[in-house]
């Protein structure tokens, strides 16, 4: 099973390699690899599988996940 994530866009051209973007993960920063997007700009959402942007996101389809997957976590944390 796969699983790809929405992620913010929080720095672009960082690291070793100007194709690099730190990203914030659920408040967590990540360096990944924009090598197979053109024209990520701060603050756009993209959806990141193992360490490379796969596409962009729409802010809003993006933020609905990110909370759906917040709300999930919480349900297991309090579920016994």
């Amino acid at each position: 099973m796969c699983l790809a994530l929405p992620v913010k866009v929080i720095e672009v051209g960082c690291g070793q390699k100007s194709e690099h973007a730190m990203v914030d993960l659920g408040g967590v920063k990540k360096e990944i690899s924009l090598a197979l997007l053109d024209d990520v700009q701060v603050g756009d959402y993209v959806i990141l599988h193992v360490g490379y942007a796969l596409s962009k996101l729409d802010p809003e389809e993006a933020e609905r996940t990110l909370a759906l997957f917040s709300e999930m976590s919480e349900s297991a944390l309090t579920t016994p």
